[in-house]
């Protein structure tokens, strides 16, 4: 398991400064059902905006 998860989306709630995510759990799904090829066919969707 990862120990370090890194994001560079500023405006997610879960980014605290820099590059560093502090989710508790990370969900990543495929454009392709549940079959991806490359990061293109990815989305986070723990994101959630910064307001």
């Amino acid at each position: 398991m990862a120990q370090d998860v890194l994001c560079e989306v500023s405006n997610c709630v879960y980014n605290r400064g820099g590059e560093t995510c502090t989710a508790d759990k990370i969900f990543v799904v495929s454009h392709k059902g549940n079959k991806a090829r490359d990061s293109e066919e990815t989305d986070c969707k723990t994101f959630e905006p910064n307001m």
